[in-house]
């Protein structure tokens, strides 16, 4: 059996040395409620498949994909991520 490793990208901020996580956790459960599929994005929230897999890979993207899928669900965007800062 393959494990998957989880892999987290770390915004540093170049001033304040704060590292910022992004989490996408909120999405995924609110697309199982919706019981919707990943795949459902990429048609009906028109984004790439390749912004799904920097989400799925709790990578950074763009405000404009963010935007898209809250507008596809009806949601804010605090509704699907959440941002941890560490030091």
């Amino acid at each position: 059996k393959a494990i998957r490793r989880q892999r987290q990208m770390c915004i540093r901020d170049r001033v304040s040395g704060v590292c910022m996580k992004v989490c996408y956790d909120k999405l995924w459960k609110l697309l199982f409620d919706k019981k919707l599929k990943r795949t459902d994005l990429i048609k009906n929230a028109n984004i790439s498949s390749n912004v799904l897999a920097r989400m799925g890979h709790e990578e950074p993207v763009s405000l404009d994909s963010i935007g898209k899928i809250c507008e596809y669900l009806g949601c804010k965007v605090d509704d699907i991520i959440e941002i941890n800062y560490e030091e």
